[in-house]
């Protein structure tokens, strides 16, 4: 009797897994297949490239947004929808442009929004 075939995913799948951003990987992981075992490892116990990727970026677009506290549409509204660094968001939070603080609001918003519908089916 065999055992079962690890179970596998593309390397895009992992990256988004991880928060981070595929092409930063180092090629061996993103040439093939990642097991759910190598997953597990990966963030249980992160060599470090990782660590670093995770420290410095660049960092997916999903990532930024995050960071930023702004939607990924409002990234793209804003042209930014490419992957920053650590740096790079650190200044843009520093500096404040309109359209981060707009953004923001939108965000906030958002949130206040779903807050209060949640609550409503909730009574």
């Amino acid at each position: 009797m065999s055992g079962a075939a690890p179970q596998t995913m593309k390397p895009e799948t992992a990256a988004k897994k991880l928060g981070i951003f595929l092409p930063a990987t180092p090629e061996e992981f993103r040439s093939g297949p990642v097991t759910r075992e190598e997953l597990n490892a990966l963030q249980n116990d992160p060599p470090q490239w990782l660590v670093d990727l995770r420290l410095h970026g660049p960092h997916p677009r999903q990532e930024v947004a995050r960071k930023l506290g702004v939607s990924t549409s409002g990234l793209v509204r804003a042209g930014m929808s490419r992957a920053m660094t650590t740096a790079e968001i650190q200044e843009l939070l520093a500096a404040k442009p309109e359209w981060l603080l707009a953004e923001r609001a939108i965000q906030a918003e958002v949130r206040a929004e779903n807050a209060r519908l949640k609550a409503r089916t909730n009574d």
